[in-house]
């Protein structure tokens, strides 16, 4: 609904101004650039979201058809258990008793969770947090982000669509609540008649979405009338710099991934192997 507004005022302003056909040029580039930048970040979650994906299966696998014959072994062995054991063979007599339905639930949290941290408009913002504390996901985040405001506000204000109505465009356009409220007090400032300079000093956290040389550019195109060019070109800069991130994200988050597995396997291994060298200690003399 949003892009058919911004649309129609780029529409309207166009036959004002005699650059209709420059308007219609940017009202199909910019619905390309949204394309583009969602399609970078759903990309980009497709690697984590597979190993982590398999990971779980495999450990439902072995919780389902393994762990319950490792507690039939280790009852008959009659030897102290340690803690990490006992834990193991209880998750596995649970998982003989209660599979199944142990499984459905287990999908449906899971789909419960994933829907409240990323689609649910009230919740999702938790979800978001996450996502921007994993190593990569927030750089990424921000490359898009700025690459989007660069590009569409330069282009907007290009085109002749006032610089309120640019930046409320570019508030409700953005998926993430912490940049959205960013715009949307950016705004609050500009319609006051503060200058970008002032409102970056002003409002809180802004450093920390838009880096400190990127606020100077904004102020000094501001300052020399050239705001729409620097704007655009801060945009193709930065949709330059996600595509090497998006295309290196694997490599970011691989470190992370291997430590969640490898996690995993040492906490089986050790809860099997403790109880083997317990048994061995025990018919040595």
């Amino acid at each position: 609904h949003l892009f058919y507004v911004n649309a129609i005022s780029l529409i309207r302003v166009g036959e004002e101004s005699g650059k209709l056909s420059a308007n219609l040029n940017v009202i199909a580039i910019q619905e390309n650039k949204n394309r583009i930048f969602k399609s970078k970040i759903r990309s980009a979650m497709l690697y984590p979201i597979f190993v982590i994906g398999m990971s779980l299966i495999v450990g439902i696998g072995i919780a389902w058809f393994i762990l319950p014959k490792l507690a039939v072994v280790f009852d008959q062995l009659r030897v102290p258990l340690p803690a990490i054991t006992k834990i193991l063979v209880s998750f596995g007599s649970f998982m003989n008793q209660y599979g199944v339905t142990a499984v459905i639930a287990s999908i449906v949290f899971i789909i419960l969770v994933i829907y409240l941290l990323f689609f649910n408009r009230y919740t999702k913002k938790i979800g978001q947090r996450i996502l921007l504390a994993l190593p990569g996901i927030r750089r990424l985040t921000q490359e898009l982000e700025l690459a989007r405001f660069g590009y569409l506000l330069g282009t907007l204000l290009d085109a002749g669509l006032p610089i309120v109505q640019s930046l409320n465009a570019i508030a409700n356009a953005s998926p993430f609540i912490a940049y959205k409220k960013f715009y949307k007090d950016l705004l609050v400032m500009i319609e006051e008649g503060n200058s970008f300079e002032k409102s970056f000093a002003t409002i809180k956290k802004s450093r920390a979405l838009v880096p400190m040389p990127i606020q100077q550019m904004i102020i000094a195109g501001e300052q020399s009338g050239g705001l729409a060019k620097v704007l655009k070109t801060i945009g193709e800069n930065y949709e330059a710099k996600s595509e090497v991130t998006s295309k290196n994200l694997s490599v970011i988050l691989e470190p992370l991934l291997l430590v969640i597995v490898w996690v995993g396997v040492v906490f089986v291994a050790l809860a099997v192997i403790l109880p083997i060298y317990s048994l061995i200690g025990g018919i040595n003399p």
